[in-house]
């Protein structure tokens, strides 16, 4: 038998290199960034609320895919065309930070009006002087400054999503991933070597500094859940999870374990937040003094919250020690 005509297996010619494996996956987030930006535009003048809530669904989703091309173009930038990567991911980044503004007011006020209500034991906020199970004056004035507040935070960051919305910049971007959906500038070297020779070891360089960042927080006692100095070590380790797991999801992995430890990672963002917009409204100048306790009562429930979410965190992510025989 003449071994040298022997034709390749069936798996041999259909295992894809790095470059499909990648390209596949950019397309198929540009297809859904594409539409995700056009149900946000078609939603964004209506005031229906339910009109309102897919345009907020469609901006979540805009956001979630401009992140996910953004951090594959930084993990596998060199199986790629690399300058037009960087300008690309540039542009993603600072997309996705003016789109996230305005749903981060939204979630903090609503995080906060819950947190009222379940520390006060009342349904609603404001309460009615002398209604059976009112609030305390103390906490409606709270919320209603709270309210205030962070209304006049997302009104203003509405406007600014409305304005980048419509620039020549975002216009641009939208060309670009719209170029993204068809084809992939890729690096015609490193593109045709294998994913288990390309793919996964730059996979494995950004699960190397997550690594790190986690090896590198502070251990969780419970004994100082009011101390935000910390805070931003957590940050890091949460954007750099979600750099890993975008990574493992391009090449097809399962990434239900970080997908969980990021929703925890995310809770403790949204509790750190809420709690900085409580210490912020403290120090309104001439707040009565219950005004001012409800607010520190609630700024003290949101630091529990963000501990919780730390300790979910490493119970998540981290193993748990083994137990030595005696």
């Amino acid at each position: 038998m003449d071994h040298q005509n022997r034709k390749p297996s069936t798996a041999q010619t259909a295992r894809p290199d790095a470059g499909d494996v990648l390209g596949t996956y950019l397309r198929a987030q540009a297809t859904a960034f594409l539409r995700a930006m056009r149900l946000h535009a078609e939603n964004a003048g209506s005031g229906a609320a339910a009109d309102a809530a897919e345009g907020g669904e469609a901006a979540r989703s805009l956001r979630g895919a401009a992140r996910r091309i953004g951090g594959s173009l930084a993990t596998f930038r060199v199986v790629t065309e690399s300058s037009w990567a960087d300008a690309l991911r540039t542009e993603l980044v600072w997309l996705s930070s003016t789109l996230a503004h305005e749903h981060a007011y939204a979630a903090r006020l609503s995080r906060l009006m819950d947190a009222l209500h379940r520390l006060s034991g009342s349904p609603e906020l404001p309460a009615p002087r002398g209604s059976a199970g009112a609030l305390t004056v103390g906490s409606a004035r709270a919320g209603a400054l709270l309210e205030r507040q962070l209304t006049l935070s997302r009104t203003r960051a509405h406007s600014a999503t409305l304005q980048a919305l419509g620039s020549s910049r975002f216009h641009a971007v939208a060309d670009a991933v719209a170029v993204l959906a068809s084809e992939v500038p890729l690096d015609a070297v490193a593109a045709r070597g294998r994913v288990s020779e390309v793919l996964a070891p730059l996979a494995a360089v950004a699960e190397t500094r997550l690594s790190a960042a986690v090896a590198a927080l502070p251990p969780v006692d419970g004994a100082h859940p009011y101390n935000a100095a910390h805070d931003g070590l957590w940050h890091e380790v949460r954007r750099l999870l979600r750099v890993h797991r975008y990574a493992r999801e391009a090449m097809g992995e399962d990434v239900t374990r970080p997908a969980a430890a990021g929703e925890a990672l995310d809770r403790h963002r949204d509790a750190a937040e809420a709690a900085n917009a409580s210490a912020t409204a403290a120090r309104t100048p001439r707040i009565a003094p219950a005004t001012a306790y409800a607010l520190g009562v609630l700024h003290a429930d949101q630091r529990h919250e963000v501990e919780a979410a730390r300790l979910e965190f490493r119970h998540l992510w981290l193993p748990e020690p083994a137990v030595t025989p005696r």
